[in-house]
């Protein structure tokens, strides 16, 4: 299957090298940098991006994009805007997710996980620019992407385009995560329920086509996996220290904490299996589920002297847009009772499908991107590799719900300046190609419809 996309439906609208010229002169390198600096330096861990968000919403205010948020608990908003929508045109919505992959920030959470050494990298909250690279993960994942499509929408409003369909500019909470599990109930725990959902279910806005702008390598995929998280609990005997006979081999003890030993190989030899048997490709993309164990928790560390009768592990496991939670569970465990790893039970404690647009209706967003790439780096668009699409993005929220969506974006790690600046002009060509010109015959009808086609009509 090809690396570029053939055959695509005419887009919306057509750009031209003067629109090229007009919004590239438009978007100023150092103020772009600036903002995705200041914007990537505000620490925004999963379930603390308000300041984020607040920073988001005072520079759409200033550039007069009147925008709102829209949450569902004030401490974690979504930004919302929008620009033009005076015509028929076409409408497109872009998104970004505030919250950015770090450590949980709580010491007593973290000393499971991570290193010292690790916890230290500046990497994590802190974002500059070095050597003409800018450096920072919260600039590649992902407000990087979410300042090029700001900049997009300013640019496009400073040419005085006006766009007969409506853009959209909305930046997220909890894309990254968490997930309510055990423990973590509630509505503090929430991610993508609260983010991108929360958008399309209650934020106004009714777009024709959707862009998740992430790092992409300015490759695009419409393709995206989803992901389950299985608990698999293994029981035991609880036998108190001083009474306990250890049995010869791990796969019969009584402590389920040692048999979780014997459970291992099973376990990484289904997912060997899953992994091999499950890669999907379409026009859209390449998508390569993986599954890891993300966790185990087994007995209480300060109540011992009897063991545990309950070993719990935690398994990931991505679905492609092809797959469903009740098959994938039955193949496991089909495939762990085989392996004779004792009693167990297994439950998903979280699912999430992954989706892909319809390649048809999609076709017209993609050429809009293709037209864009040409313009700005003088090559076609091409299929983002693989890993694009064996994550979840936000995309996935929008075709969910028959809404055709893409991910797509610049240089995924160590972009520079004009990285940044190629993304947004893509970003602003892409816009225009879908909302299209509000032309002035258009505007006289809308300003005054009496004075119409038919004035006397």
């Amino acid at each position: 299957m090809s690396d570029t996309f053939d055959n695509l439906p005419a887009a919306p609208s057509g750009v031209s090298e003067a629109d090229r010229a007009a919004l590239l002169a438009a978007i100023d390198r150092e103020e772009l940098t600036r903002l995705a600096l200041d914007l990537g330096n505000i620490p925004s861990p999963a379930m603390g991006e308000a300041a984020a968000a607040g920073f988001v919403y005072d520079w759409l205010d200033r550039e007069g994009f009147r925008p709102r948020k829209v949450g569902a608990t004030p401490e974690r908003p979504n930004v919302i805007a929008t620009y033009g929508g005076g015509g028929d045109g076409k409408s497109l919505l872009f998104t970004a997710h505030l919250d950015t992959e770090s450590p949980t920030w709580d010491p007593d959470q973290d000393a499971y996980k991570f290193r010292p050494e690790t916890l230290a990298n500046p990497e994590w909250n802190s974002c500059w620019l070095e050597d003409g690279v800018l450096y920072g993960y919260p600039i590649a994942n992902d407000r990087g992407p979410m300042a090029c499509f700001l900049m997009a929408g300013k640019a496009l409003k400073s040419c005085g385009f006006n766009l007969s369909g409506r853009l959209y500019l909305t930046a997220s909470p909890g894309e990254i995560g968490p997930e309510p599990i055990e423990e973590a109930r509630g509505i503090a725990y929430m991610g993508k329920e609260i983010g991108a959902h929360y958008v399309f279910y209650h934020g106004g806005v009714a777009p024709d086509y959707a862009i998740a702008a992430e790092g992409c390598d300015f490759g695009l995929t419409w393709v995206a996996c989803g992901y389950a998280v299985f608990r698999i609990r293994l029981h035991g005997e609880a036998v108190f220290t001083p009474l306990l006979q250890h049995s010869d081999t791990i796969a019969e003890h009584p402590n389920p904490i040692y048999r979780f030993g014997a459970a291992m190989q099973p376990i990484l030899d289904w997912s060997r299996k899953f992994e091999a048997e499950n890669r999907y490709e379409s026009e859209g993309g390449v998508a390569q589920p993986k599954a890891q164990i993300s966790s185990i928790r087994g007995g209480v560390p300060y109540a011992f002297g009897a063991g545990t009768e309950i070993c719990s592990l935690y398994l990931e496991v991505g679905l492609t847009p092809v797959m469903e939670i009740a098959a994938v569970q039955r193949d496991l465990e089909q495939f762990l009772r085989a392996a004779d790893i004792g009693e167990f039970e297994i439950e998903p404690v979280v699912v999430r499908h992954g989706f892909e647009a319809d390649a048809e209706r999609v076709g017209p967003l993609v050429s809009a991107v293709d037209a864009a790439t040409q313009l700005t780096l003088g090559a076609p668009l091409q299929r983002a590799a693989p890993i694009y699409s064996s994550m979840w993005r936000d995309h996935n929220v929008f075709n969910m719900n028959r809404i055709p969506a893409v991910t797509t974006g610049f240089k995924r790690w160590r972009p520079t300046p004009d990285d940044l600046v190629n993304s947004a002009l893509i970003y602003a060509l892409t816009a225009l190609s879908v909302c299209g010109k509000l032309e002035r015959a258009e505007e006289a009808r809308r300003a005054n419809p009496v004075y119409g086609d038919n004035p006397f009509g």
